[in-house]
């Protein structure tokens, strides 16, 4: 390989092949060091460059440089990039399973004939024997192992096969490697270097800090309204949102295409060339927004990605890092919102199970660093950057929610001393739970059995709760009193500053972290656009409406819940519907209602809002996509049949009283059903006449009401219930 390239020729080079002026930040360092023909390990954060720093070296080494890439997609998105600036197609390859056998003869007749510089090869590929031995035959430059952190059972994409890769690499011929990651740890680091047996390679290591990034948490509520709302306001724009599941990722794709966005779902279970086509329709701006799981975007070289959101927290801060990195590569813009709910955090610990002990353990410590990121009050950007080994000195990065809103802070100069004293009395040798219930008094089975219980701090610091104890923990380990060893994931060691500390107490001020009241939480597996848009109604314009409802119930000379009912009313009065379809997305209103009795009410509503210079929250008006349709059409469809609702019932596994509660929200979102032929058989003509008389005239269509006055020892609760149904159906719909 080459090693008389001059710095000169060096940037000449990156002109000519890439056309830029200059490197960025240690590219010519690292590149260097490849052309020398040296081990090299960079850690480099998303839109740094990583690429630039093996595709240079491979242009201008002798031989082919083999890229070891994880996902098919990328490779294809990076050998495209490649050609995009030289004339020969066959300077860049791939070589995976989405190739025919013809295909990738070629591939190899390009290689032996010196036209490929680049060869990139996903793991499983390198394992086959018949590549393996072409790989012996052909002169390699050197080996680049992308997205490395794949190798570490501590990276928040583990890959087993990426484990295997050196006894191959040794196999095929004793070779420079160049690896690469977008984030590690320093335990992810070492774990990386030790598997790949390069703990004497170059190490060079950007800052993670991304300036352009503003950093959000938010608390999962109304998380499908919010999300909409938010990609409403940044119009235009794109942007990515991250989900867990394939079910929620096709769940957000049609709820954002429902109130018009043009929104692409990205997951392992579509087809592998309509995963590309939507990965291609996303670059080329057909889309705006691609909802996708994790396994979109490593790599992808989407410049003006503007907002990138996490509808569900991810399983670790790397992967967080990493997905968040997406946004802003060109140094502009980058919004990163994460909605956050504990539930979430218990849901992953629930997957972790019946996984390996060692596993386990690993994902939870993964998953205590991603709580203390979401819940902390203190600078985002701190949290992060420590998280990745980096001490962030600005008191206020100006650009994440805390620093821009900041909470109140507390003095906490006696408590830092307890929780110091308590890590030094538990001999270091325990995680931040342990410690902390030890300060609160917990006697659990492991400090009992190590008798901690008996411990002179031991309960002394009962006056405030776990959480506060785990904010002081989390604060005192960013200002450097306390450190975890990262070879015994989260073991709690006091530091230098911290015995400092000790001798010499000084003011140390902690920020109460966020509680994220649960109780608030919606569960989303049901998109809803019924409930509001969280502020109160308009108190005139809901008597307005109550007022126009009457009147309508007059003309039409039906009781005016039959009309709307008041929680639709109260919902136009937050909502402020103005067209037809705005209307239909109201609650309880439907296409049937709204053409039926609409007109008035948009037009009413429009000139209020046109009096008095409303603002309408428009944004908040989510048209859902509702879940359990296949129940509904199946009930409508077998009561066009005239099947009886007791089989309806039993072939679904319900109820009777639970097929009419589907049945009352089938006629109350404005579809019309016939169920005759059931009344029928149920009730005779005039006993039916009378409840139906009733209704006509009732001022509210209670059913405690209606028994009380048709008389309870004369009618069932179900007799009346089916009735109104027959009722509302017929004149409501």
């Amino acid at each position: 390989m080459s090693t008389a390239v001059v710095e000169s020729s060096l940037l000449g080079s990156l002109q000519k092949f890439f056309g830029y002026e200059t490197f960025k930040g240690d590219q010519e360092e690292i590149i260097k060091n490849v052309l020398d023909g040296n081990d090299t390990f960079v850690i480099m954060p998303t839109g740094g460059g990583k690429s630039m720093c093996y595709q240079l070296p491979a242009l201008l080494s002798e031989g082919t440089a083999i890229v070891i890439s994880p996902l098919i997609a990328l490779m294809k998105n990076q050998v495209d990039a490649i050609r995009g600036f030289q004339s020969d197609d066959g300077i860049a390859h791939f070589l995976n399973s989405s190739l025919t056998k013809a295909e990738a003869q070629q591939v190899k007749k390009d290689i032996l004939k010196g036209r490929t510089k680049l060869l990139y090869v996903a793991p499983e590929s390198l394992t086959k024997e018949d590549n393996v031995s072409f790989l012996k035959e052909i002169n390699i430059s050197f080996f680049a192992i992308d997205e490395a952190h794949c190798i570490s059972e501590w990276g928040h994409d583990f890959r087993p096969e990426y484990r295997r890769l050196r006894p191959i690499i040794e196999q095929i011929g004793n070779l420079p490697i160049i690896a690469l990651t977008a984030t590690a740890t320093e335990k992810v680091q070492q774990d990386i270097q030790k598997n790949l047996g390069m703990m004497e390679a170059t190490i060079f290591k950007s800052s993670f800090n991304r300036p352009n990034l503003y950093y959000e948490v938010r608390p999962k509520v109304n998380v499908l309204k919010e999300i909409v709302k938010f990609i409403k306001s940044h119009s235009g724009k794109s942007g990515i949102v991250y989900c867990l599941s394939r079910k929620k990722v096709e769940e957000v794709a049609s709820t954002l295409n429902a109130n018009g966005i043009k929104a692409l779902p990205y997951h392992a279970g579509l087809e592998a060339g309509m995963r590309a086509k939507h990965q291609d329709m996303f670059l080329m701006e057909e889309a705006d927004v691609i909802v996708a799981t994790i396994a979109f975007g490593m790599g992808i070289d989407k410049p003006d990605v503007r907002f990138v959101i996490h509808h569900d927290i991810p399983k670790s801060l790397e992967g967080y890092y990493q997905e968040t990195g997406r946004g802003g590569r060109d140094g502009r813009e980058g919004r990163c919102v994460a909605f956050y709910s504990y539930k979430d955090i218990e849901k992953l610990e629930k997957f972790m199970k019946g996984k390996p002990v060692a596993e386990q353990e690993i994902g939870k410590q993964l998953l205590l660093e991603t709580v203390a990121y979401a819940e902390t009050s203190v600078c985002r950007r701190k949290v992060l950057l420590h998280y990745f080994g980096e001490v962030y000195e600005e008191e206020n990065c100006q650009s994440c929610d805390n620093c821009l809103h900041p909470k109140t802070q507390v003095e906490a100069q006696d408590e830092v001393q307890l929780l110091l004293d308590t890590v030094i009395a538990v001999k270091e040798k325990f995680a931040a739970e342990h410690v902390v219930n030890v300060l609160v008094g917990k006697e659990d089975q492991t400090i009992k059995s190590y008798n901690h219980n008996q411990l002179e701090e031991f309960g002394e610091g009962a006056d405030q709760d776990p959480k506060f104890w785990m904010a002081v923990i989390r604060q005192v380990l960013l200002a450097g009193l306390l450190t975890k060893d990262i070879d015994n994931y989260g073991l709690l060691k006091i530091t230098p500053e911290g015995k400092s500390f000790l001798k010499k107490p000084t003011s140390f001020k902690v920020t109460q972290d966020h509680d994220f009241d649960e109780s608030e939480e919606e569960d989303d597996d049901e998109p809803s656009a019924s409930k509001g848009g969280g502020s109160a109604a308009d108190a005139e314009l809901f008597s307005m409406l109550k007022d126009l409802c009457k009147k309508v119930a007059k003309q039409k000379n039906v009781p005016p819940f039959v009309v709307f009912q008041e929680t639709s009313l109260e919902e136009m009065a937050i909502q402020y519907p103005i067209t037809m379809d705005e209307l239909k997305n109201i609650s309880g209103v439907g296409s049937g209602k709204a053409v039926k009795f609409g007109k008035p009410f948009i037009e009413l509503i429009s000139n209020y809002v046109e009096e008095n210079d409303i603002d309408r929250p428009v944004d908040f008006v989510v048209k859902s996509v509702i879940n359990k349709s296949g129940l509904k059409v199946y009930i409508i469809q077998n009561i066009d049949r005239k099947l009886p609702l007791d089989d309806i019932a039993e072939a679904k596994g319900l109820s009777l009283a639970d097929l009419i509660n589907e049945l009352e929200s089938i006629v109350s979102s404005g579809t019309k059903i016939d169920i005759k032929y059931y009344l029928n058989d149920a009730l005779d003509e005039d006993r039916q006449q009378e409840i139906f008389d009733y209704f006509r005239s009732a001022t509210t269509d209670s059913i405690q009401d209606a028994l009380d006055e048709l008389g309870s020892d004369e009618y069932t609760e179900e007799e009346i219930r089916l009735m109104r149904i027959k009722f509302m159906s017929e004149l409501a719909n």
